[in-house]
């Protein structure tokens, strides 16, 4: 959607997986942290877990959330 020329999507962020060792030697799996890219994620773990050391990263892609096509597709999401 666009008004006045500005596009008002909300700015796609990934979520990006990490499994890392904090700084007393605890394991923590699964972290999800979300950015616009990896180096936005790591800042952001790392203002919440200083001195951790990243054992593993990944990146999780967003699933595209499907749209009605018409009237009849919205009732039939509606009745289910």
């Amino acid at each position: 959607m666009t008004y006045m020329g500005f596009s008002m999507q909300a700015p796609l962020l990934k979520k990006y997986g990490f499994r890392i060792k904090t700084r007393v030697g605890l394991v923590v799996d699964n972290l999800l942290i979300p950015g616009r890219d990896a180096a936005e994620a790591e800042r952001k773990l790392r203002q919440i877990y200083r001195d951790c050391e990243i054992l593993d990263r990944s990146c999780q892609q967003p699933i595209a959330k499907a749209v009605p096509a018409s009237y009849e597709d919205v009732i039939a999401l509606i009745t289910r």
